[in-house]
C-alpha cells in the first residue's frame, strides 16, 4: 500500500465522522490561534512601550527629587544608583541646580538643561469650551528638542519669551481639539485657571499609551507658569539632554557629581534625587516585556496540549469503533505499517487542519486592536505554533495508531 492509498483511507475515515473531526480540529485551532495572538499582543505592547521611550530620546536624563533616600540610574551615588547608606535630608531641585548643570566647564557632555514645573490641576477655557489639561508644563524651549516634541502648526516659544515671562502657550492635539474643534488655535487666547495665555503653536500628535494621553498637554515658559499658577518654589524635575547617545553615561556621571556637591551628598550618604536614564529604562523594559511575551505564549500553549489530549481520546474511540474493519484489512493482507500509517495520518491531518485554521484566525485577529494594543504578528510564533500542532498530532496519535497496528486479526474479527 503506497502513501497515496494511506492518505485516501485516512481521509475516508475522518470524513465518516465529520462532526467529531471538526470538534477535534477546533481544539487545535483554538490552541494555535491563542499562542499566535497572545505573542502578537505581547510584541505589540513591547513595541508600543519602546516607541514611547524612544520619543524621549536615548540621550535624555530626567532628574527628579527622591523622598526615599535612594538615587536613580545605575551603579551607586556616582551613577545615580540605589544606595543603602544613611539618608540625607531631602532637598528640592531648584533653578540654581539647573543653571549649575548647564555649566559647560563642569558638564561638557550636557547639551541642554530644561527645568520643569508642572501645575497640579489647570482648566483651560475658550469661549464656551472648557477642558481640564492633563499636564500643564512650565519649562524652557530646549525641552521641545530634549523630549522630541515637534510642532505641527505655529511655532515654539523662545528664550525671549522666557526672559520676558510672556504668557504664551503650545498645546497638545487633545487640548486643541477639545477647546477649538476645527478652528485654528494659533493666535487665539485661552484662559488657564483665570489667566490669559496666547496660543502660539500646536504639537504633533504623539498618541496614547493605555490610560495616559500624551497629547493632553500644554507647555508654556517657566516664569509665566510660576508667576501665574505654581509660584516660585522648587522644580518638579530637570530634563538634561546629552551631546549624543554615546555620551549619556558620561553626562549622567557629570550631573551626579554636580548635584552631589550642591546637595552635600558625600561618602555613603544616599542621594536626595534620582536620575532616570532613558537608555537604561529601554533595556529594562525590553527584558521585562520579552519575559511577559514568553509567559503569554506559554500559557496559551497549554490549550495546545489540551487539544493534543483530545486527539488521543478521539483516535482511541475511532480505533475501538473500527476494530472489526482493522481485522478484515489485516486478514486480507494489509501490513502493520499500513494500519499504523493510516491512523497516524488521520491524527496528523486533524492537527494540521486545525493548525492552519488557527493561523488564519490569528492572522485575522491581529487586524484588530486588542485592549488598546495593536498586535504585531511574529513570524517565528506562526512557524512554531504550526510545527508544534503537527508534532502534537504525531505524538498523541502514535499510541492509538500503535494500538490499532498491534491488533491480531482473529481478535479483531471477533470484536462486536
Amino acid at each position: 500500500m503506497n502513501r497515496l492509498e494511506i492518505l485516501r483511507f485516512a481521509l475516508r475515515g475522518l470524513l465518516a465522522n465529520k462532526m467529531r473531526s471538526a470538534l477535534t480540529t477546533l481544539g487545535i485551532l483554538i490552541g494555535v490561534a491563542a499562542v499566535i495572538l497572545l505573542v502578537a499582543v505581547g510584541e505589540g505592547s513591547s513595541q508600543s512601550i519602546q516607541k514611547n521611550i524612544q520619543r524621549l530620546g536615548a540621550n535624555t536624563l530626567t532628574i527628579s527629587p527622591s523622598f526615599t533616600g535612594g538615587g536613580g540610574g545605575r551603579g551607586g551615588p556616582a551613577g545615580g544608583g540605589q544606595n543603602t547608606g544613611p539618608r540625607t535630608q531631602a532637598r528640592q531641585l531648584t533653578l540654581a541646580d539647573a543653571e549649575a548643570l548647564a555649566d559647560k566647564a563642569a558638564a561638557p557632555s550636557v547639551a541642554s538643561v530644561s527645568p520643569v514645573v508642572t501645575a497640579g490641576s489647570a482648566t483651560a477655557t475658550y469661549e464656551a469650551a472648557s477642558h481640564g489639561i492633563g499636564q500643564l508644563v512650565g519649562t524652557y524651549p530646549s525641552y521641545f528638542e530634549a523630549m522630541n516634541r515637534q510642532v505641527a502648526r505655529g511655532t515654539y516659544f523662545f528664550n525671549d519669551d522666557v526672559l520676558a515671562a510672556r504668557k504664551v502657550m503650545v498645546l497638545g492635539t487633545t487640548v486643541a481639539e477639545e477647546l477649538f474643534g476645527d478652528l485654528d488655535p494659533v493666535g487665539r487666547q485661552v484662559s488657564v485657571s483665570g489667566v490669559p495665555f496666547t496660543v502660539v503653536g500646536v504639537l504633533k500628535e504623539s498618541g496614547s499609551t493605555g490610560m495616559q494621553d500624551a497629547d493632553d498637554v500644554a507647555l508654556a515658559p517657566l516664569p509665566a507658569v510660576q508667576q501665574s499658577l505654581t509660584g516660585f518654589g522648587s522644580l518638579g524635575s530637570i530634563v538634561v539632554r546629552a551631546t549624543g547617545a554615546s555620551a549619556t553615561a558620561t553626562a549622567q556621571a557629570e550631573v551626579t557629581a554636580i548635584l552631589n556637591q550642591r546637595h552635600g551628598v558625600t561618602g555613603t550618604a544616599a542621594a536626595d534625587y534620582r536620575i532616570l536614564n532613558q537608555a537604561t529604562l529601554q533595556e529594562t523594559v525590553s527584558a521585562a516585556t520579552g519575559t511577559f511575551t514568553v509567559l503569554l505564549g506559554a500559557v496559551a500553549a497549554i490549550s495546545l496540549l489540551v487539544g493534543g489530549i483530545g486527539i488521543t481520546n478521539i483516535m482511541l474511540v475511532t480505533v475501538t469503533e473500527r476494530t472489526r474493519e482493522i481485522g478484515i484489512r489485516k486478514a486480507i493482507g494489509a501490513p502493520r505499517g499500513a494500519i499504523l500509517g493510516q491512523f497516524l495520518m488521520e491524527a496528523t491531518l486533524l492537527s494540521l487542519v486545525g493548525g492552519l485554521s488557527g493561523v488564519l484566525v490569528a492572522f485575522a485577529g491581529t487586524r484588530f486592536t486588542i485592549a488598546g494594543i495593536e498586535p504585531v504578528l511574529v513570524p517565528s510564533s506562526v512557524v512554531l505554533a504550526l510545527g508544534v500542532s503537527v508534532g502534537i498530532g504525531l505524538f498523541f496519535g502514535s499510541y492509538p495508531a500503535n494500538r490499532a497496528a498491534k491488533l491480531r486479526p482473529i481478535q479483531a474479527l471477533r470484536h462486536e
